[in-house]
């Protein structure tokens, strides 16, 4: 049960998260209270917010597209803005593209989650995606050991380097291959917020040099993978997105740049025309 907290209490804990920056000081002090089981618990786990650790790693989960998804210290956190490459994707899927899911860079599993969900109509990891068959992949073990808690029996989730750890029986089938790989430049690690820079691993926020390394290494390899009509999709920024859709275009797939405003999001679609 949640830890029992008094109105003078939880304000307490609001004035002190308020002075260590926090935007959202009332709604994250109500979060953590509800999060922690004794007054101990409660402490260490403001301690740790103060220090400035996410949130999501604090608490232990993230609300993404309706879902609670299990985000473990040291796990890239999942960003509203992804909501919009899952929002595509499912699209795309109803739009009739086949039903074989594929998310790498897959961090938490959140995004390859919530397409199936998606697909399947079911709500909070419900019974049956309806032929929707999941697979995930990230580099990062710790990720994978997240992403397959949260993944669960619903699909499968392996470890290594991109396309590397998939089984060859995948070559030639996937509808929707999904990623969110990292964006940003190396040179702007250093002036990303600390929360990202300090709590996330750098293999989830490095793109190399223009950002852009791990979308190129994505893309060439995608038409290998790719089902007839298969479509990539790949998350990405306004100003990397002219990079992004070169490298899905010299992959020799038909790029399509979509943008949503209000959650600064970009995605570049990549089609796989069968010859």
């Amino acid at each position: 049960m949640p830890v029992s907290v008094s109105p003078g209490q939880l304000d307490g804990i609001v004035t002190t998260l308020r002075a260590a920056g926090c935007v959202f000081a009332a709604e994250e002090a109500e979060l953590l209270a509800s999060a922690a089981t004794d007054s101990g618990e409660l402490a260490e786990m403001v301690a740790q917010r103060v220090a400035g650790c996410p949130i999501e790693q604090v608490v232990g989960w993230a609300e993404f597209c309706g879902l609670r998804i299990a985000v473990e210290p040291g796990v890239f956190v999942p960003r509203r803005r992804s909501e919009f490459i899952v929002r595509c994707a499912a699209n795309l899927s109803r739009a009739g593209v086949p039903p074989v899911v594929l998310d790498l860079c897959c961090g938490t599993g959140a995004i390859g989650l919530a397409v199936a969900e998606a697909l399947s109509g079911a709500g909070q990891h419900g019974v049956g995606l309806h032929g929707a068959d999941l697979h995930a992949a990230d580099i990062d073990p710790v990720a994978v050991q997240c992403a397959r808690r949260n993944v669960g029996e619903l699909g499968h989730v392996y470890q290594g380097d991109l396309y590397e750890p998939l089984p060859q029986e995948l070559h030639g089938r996937v509808g929707i291959l999904i990623v969110n790989a990292p964006y940003v430049p190396t040179a702007e690690i250093a002036l990303m917020p600390a929360e990202a820079r300090l709590h996330e691993p750098r293999v989830a926020l490095d793109g190399g040099p223009d950002g852009v390394e791990i979308h190129r290494r994505v893309a060439s390899g995608a038409p290998d993978w790719l089902a007839p009509d298969g479509c990539l999709l790949i998350e990405t920024s306004d100003r990397q997105a002219p990079l992004t859709a070169a490298a899905v275009s010299a992959a020799g797939l038909t790029p399509e740049v979509v943008t949503d405003e209000d959650w600064s999001a970009a995605v570049v679609i990549g089609r796989h025309c069968h010859r």
